[in-house]
């Protein structure tokens, strides 16, 4: 048996993290009602209760395998709980409630596999001695593997019904004057995209390696685009202007009915929102939030286009007299709630000009936090990627041409993935993402 170097340091920390991301995963079941855990809120996706399940069974799968090596709980969860569903191509799930385990047995299963885990992390004692399994790269995996279904289940509980869910306390609304669009002129420069693989930092097979791109002068919106940006896009016809669509983005939109963002409801005249837990007035000063295919062709209908992953962060992180140096917009400074939207500090998004304490070095505002922003590269490996060797699809199972680079995070994005480097993709045509966007023009 292999004991970590550091077991002491090994074992706190990553229990530290480990039970504050399973408060988060565990909060949102909670917001759910017994008699809906079983429903498929978004047609694309599994049914809630596989959630459940699955994020124990990833972090026995992973971990067990790799580092404690125990007899297994339950083979068949193990498998059952194992993999979700990327909305791309194919059928729609056709499973039925009674398909799947009483989730009586499911919540046995999850206790189970949280009191092994914990025990052996408890202990510190590792029975592999192998490099490519090492245990801080691994529990970080595990770790972040359940914080980014914390956000990723916020997408599929916002499209339950409201009387299935039990509205926690809410912050109070944020008022701002509306803001007025403009664009930032940005120059010349480098843009730093990667972590260095000697660095010693954690991040995803995606991250690596450091890449640096000379970007040329742009200009870029200052803010994301808001809903009342959108609606005149919506109110001159943009959904039926096929000039303004892909192919494919067309298709899709005739086929599925398209006609407005996912999280509008028309009400007569008037448009509705759907924030997590009540309808509301359109909130006009929100970032609107839609697929790859409809920020694209608005960016076509205002003249402009969606800014590459590269000018992203050289508006982001990018230096007036030089290279970016810094690890996020506003400088040194960890994340706290005056810089962003963000770490789960709300359900729901706040005025795009609400934090200007958040405001890169070029006076471009909003960019961590409040909604992913979509950009118009496509999710490819960096050069030098290699694939983990745990878990060799995470990335490269997605280098297909079919999802699309996002930056920046949402109001559900937790604060260790709003690093410089960390990269988001989904498919083009998937509403609901709590993604936005911005412009660039040359």
């Amino acid at each position: 048996m292999v004991t970590a170097q550091n077991p002491a340091g090994v074992s706190h920390e990553h229990r530290r993290m480990i039970n504050k991301a399973r408060q988060q995963t565990d909060a949102l079941f909670d917001i759910v009602r017994p008699d809906a855990i079983y429903d498929r809120p978004i047609p694309e996706r599994h049914r809630m209760v596989f959630y459940v399940g699955h994020l124990e069974a990833f972090d026995w799968n992973l971990l067990n395998h790799r580092l404690f090596n125990l007899d297994s709980i339950n083979p068949d969860f193990d498998r059952l709980f194992a993999f979700g569903i990327d909305p791309v191509g194919g059928g729609l799930p056709t499973d039925q409630p009674s398909d799947w385990p009483a989730i009586e047995k499911v919540q046995d299963y999850v206790h189970r596999v949280r009191e092994k885990v914990d025990s052996k992390l408890e202990a510190a004692e590792f029975t592999s001695s192998n490099p490519e399994n090492d245990p801080d790269i691994l529990l970080g995996v595990a770790v972040e593997h359940r914080l980014m279904h914390a956000e990723t289940l916020a997408y599929m509980l916002h499209q339950l019904p409201h009387s299935s869910k039990i509205a926690p306390s809410q912050p109070s609304l944020l008022l701002t004057q509306s803001p007025s669009q403009t664009m930032i002129s940005i120059p010349e420069g480098v843009a730093i995209l990667g972590l260095a693989r000697d660095g010693g930092a954690f991040g995803w097979d995606n991250e690596f390696e450091e890449q640096k791109i000379q970007v040329a002068a742009f200009d870029i919106d200052k803010y994301m685009v808001t809903n009342r940006d959108f609606l005149d896009f919506v109110n001159h016809s943009g959904y039926n202007t096929r000039s303004l669509w892909s192919d494919a983005d067309w298709d899709w939109k005739v086929t599925d009915q398209i006609s407005h963002p996912v999280f509008w409801n028309g009400r007569g005249d008037e448009w509705r929102y759907r924030t997590m837990f009540e309808e509301v007035p359109l909130p006009l000063d929100w970032p609107v939030y839609v697929s790859h295919a409809e920020a694209s062709a608005f960016a076509r209908w205002a003249g402009k286009a969606l800014p590459t992953e590269a000018q992203w962060h050289r508006a982001a992180y990018g230096g007036a007299n030089g290279p970016e140096n810094s690890s996020y917009p506003w400088g040194a400074d960890p994340p706290r709630p005056a810089r962003g939207n963000f770490d789960f500090q709300r359900w729901d998004p706040i005025p795009v000009n609400a934090l200007p304490a958040g405001d890169s070095v070029f006076g471009v505002s909003g960019l961590l936090g409040n909604g992913w922003e979509w950009t118009s590269t496509a999710f490819g490996p960096l050069p030098g990627f290699e694939r983990f060797a745990f878990y060799p699809g995470y990335s490269a199972d997605f280098f297909d041409g079919k999802h699309f680079v996002m930056k920046g995070g949402s109001p559900r994005t937790a604060a260790s993935m709003l690093r410089r480097s960390f990269r988001n993709w989904f498919q083009p045509r998937y509403q609901y993402v709590y993604a936005g966007f911005r412009c660039v023009s040359a």
